[in-house]
């Protein structure tokens, strides 16, 4: 039976970070599901590096949600991937949200977060207390606020919590996570 991962979103998710995750789980044969607020086709962002004190932002290309986070049983899925780019600002405000990152922790399943997704993890601090990660370094005070530890590296693992700077650690995010997701089907 095929693996269920699910990809928490909204519009102005970054396009690498929800398009590398959600083509690699694919390529596993995971059945991938995007949630978000509404079934819809998200508006993607690409934000890049080109000299600026922080990123740049552009229009990037559309993804299509197939779930709403109203709809999610967390309890289905056997992976949880928190993309970056803005939606993360607005998509911790969903009632949902909450208890579908808590059940990913509670049930100590695989969870990578990459970027600003950092401030959905916020929105669980009973969870994140006491363990370590990295984020975009704009996030560092919400991390810290929120009972976490940042760490300062390109990636880093603290259990099941699999965090990457930015999307151009996403090739180290997702071979984690996916070692991760595999190694549970052969534990069980």
């Amino acid at each position: 039976m095929a693996k269920k991962i699910l990809i928490l979103a909204g519009d102005a998710v970054e396009a690498l970070e929800i398009y590398y995750p959600y083509f690699r789980c694919l390529e596993e044969g995971y059945e991938t599901t995007i949630a978000a607020s509404s079934v819809k086709k998200l508006h993607t962002v690409v934000h890049d590096f080109i000299g600026w004190e922080t990123y740049t932002e552009k229009e990037g290309y559309l993804i299509e949600a197939t779930a709403t986070f109203e709809d999610v049983n967390p309890a289905e899925y056997d992976g949880l991937i928190i993309p970056g780019g803005r939606a993360p600002e607005h998509i911790r405000l969903n009632e949902h949200v909450p208890e579908i990152v808590s059940h990913f922790f509670a049930a100590n399943k695989p969870i990578a977060a990459v970027c600003h997704a950092s401030l959905v993890l916020t929105t669980v601090k009973e969870h994140l207390k006491g363990r370590a990660m990295t984020a975009y370094i704009a996030c560092k005070p919400e991390v810290e606020a929120a009972g976490g530890s940042y760490v300062e590296e390109a990636l880093h693992t603290d259990g099941n919590l699999v965090s990457g700077h930015a999307w151009p650690d996403l090739p180290g995010l997702m071979k984690e996570f996916i070692k991760q997701v595999n190694q549970a089907s052969v534990e069980v």
